[in-house]
C-alpha cells in the first residue's frame, strides 16, 4: 500500500502529512475522522509487510505499548492489520524528539535535563512494573512539549517479560550509541539495560556529547563494553552528577537498584546521595580489564540508521 495525504485507512484515519520517519515505518499526522480528534499514524513502510519478524515486532508493539498506562508514555489508541497494510494508532504529542530539541540547541541547563530525565525514568519505571523492556531509549524516543512536559514512545522493539524475544541468540537490536554492555555482549536486555541507555542519555543532554562516540559503530559499541566513562564536569550539580554516572556503571548490580530509585535519587537534596549511587558512579570511570568474559563483537549497521545488529564472536585477541 503506497501511503499519502488523504488516504482513509480503516474507514476512520485520514492521514494528513508525515511528521516521522523511522526504520519501522512512518508516522503521520491523521484525523479520526469518528471521535473528531488529530491523532499519530504509525504506518509499517510500504514493502516491508513481507517480512515477518518485522511484522512480528509492530504487533509486539502494538501489544506492549497498549498494556501501559502512564502521563509519560504516549498513549495507544489503535491497532489495525490487513494483507497489505499495519497500523498504530497514538495520541498525538504536540511537541519534538529530544534529538531534535538537542540538535538545535546543544547542551541543556542541568535543571532541564534533570526534569527531562526524571519524567523518562517514571516512564520506564511503569513499564517494568508492566513487565516491559523497552531496549532502545534514546533522544528520539523521548517527546517533548513546549512546557517541558516528556514522553516516552517507540516500543517497537521492546520485550515483555513474559512473552518471547525476537532476536536470536547473540543478536542486540537497538542503537548502537545508547546501548547497555550487556546487551552488546549478547545478554538478554533487563530493566538496568534501560536504566543505562537513559544515563547515556543523561550524559548527552548535560554535555552535548555521548559519552561512547567511536569513529564506526564496532569501536562505539566496543568503547561501551571496555571503556571507563568519561566523567561529567564539576559544574555539574549533585546528586544530578552522581545518579547519572552510576547509571553508566558497566554491571548492571552497581546501577541504581531500578527506574524508580533512578528517579528519586535525581531529587534527593545536595549531600545525601546514598553510598551505593557514589560507588556506582566510582565504578562507571574506573578502567576495564579485558579478559575472556568480554567478547569482542561484530557490528553490522543497518543503510541510513544507526540501529545495529550486533553479535559476540568470541574474547577479544591480544
Amino acid at each position: 500500500m503506497n501511503y499519502e495525504a488523504g488516504l482513509l485507512l480503516a474507514g476512520r484515519y485520514r492521514l494528513e502529512d508525515v511528521i516521522a520517519v523511522g526504520g519501522m515505518g512512518q508516522v503521520w499526522r491523521a484525523l479520526d475522522e469518528t471521535l473528531q480528534r488529530p491523532v499519530a499514524v504509525k504506518v509499517v513502510r510500504p514493502g516491508a509487510t513481507n517480512r515477518e519478524t518485522f511484522m512480528e515486532r509492530f504487533r509486539a508493539e502494538a501489544r506492549n505499548s497498549a498494556a501501559l498506562q502512564h502521563p509519560n508514555i504516549v498513549t495507544v489508541h489503535d491497532f489495525g492489520e490487513g494483507e497489505e497494510s499495519a497500523y498504530l494508532v497514538m495520541e498525538l504529542i504536540d511537541g519534538e524528539p529530544l534529538s531534535a530539541i538537542l540538535e538545535r540547541r546543544g547542551p541543556l541547563p542541568p535543571s532541564e535535563a534533570r526534569d527531562i530525565l526524571y519524567q523518562a525514568a517514571l516512564a520506564l519505571g511503569a513499564a517494568h512494573e508492566a513487565g516491559v523492556v523497552h531496549r532502545d531509549v534514546k533522544p528520539a524516543n523521548i517527546v517533548v512539549d513546549a512546557s517541558g512536559y516528556a514522553r516516552l514512545t517507540d516500543f517497537g522493539i521492546s520485550k515483555a517479560a513474559a512473552g518471547s524475544d525476537l532476536t536470536q541468540i547473540g543478536e542486540v537490536l537497538g542503537t548502537a550509541h545508547y546501548l547497555s554492555p550487556e546487551q552488546l555482549q549478547g545478554q538478554p536486555a533487563g530493566p538496568s539495560s534501560d536504566i543505562y541507555s537513559l544515563a547515556v542519555v543523561g550524559y548527552e543532554l548535560l554535555t552535548g556529547t555521548r559519552p561512547f562516540q567511536g569513529e564506526s559503530v564496532v569501536a562505539t559499541a566496543l568503547a561501551h563494553v571496555v571503556h571507563p566513562a568519561p566523567d561529567l564536569p564539576d559544574v555539574v550539580p549533585e546528586p544530578l552528577r552522581t545518579t547519572v554516572m552510576a547509571g553508566l556503571a558497566k554491571r548492571p548490580e552497581d546501577r541504581p537498584a531500578d527506574a524508580a530509585a533512578f528517579a528519586e535519587a535525581l531529587m534527593l537534596p545536595p549531600g545525601t546521595i546514598p553510598e551505593h549511587l557514589l560507588a556506582g558512579s566510582r565504578s562507571a570511570v574506573s578502567p576495564v580489564v579485558a579478559g575472556p568474559g568480554i567478547p569482542a563483537l561484530t557490528v553490522l549497521q543497518e543503510t541510513g540508521s544507526e540501529e545495529a545488529t550486533a553479535a559476540w564472536v568470541g574474547p577479544p585477541t591480544a
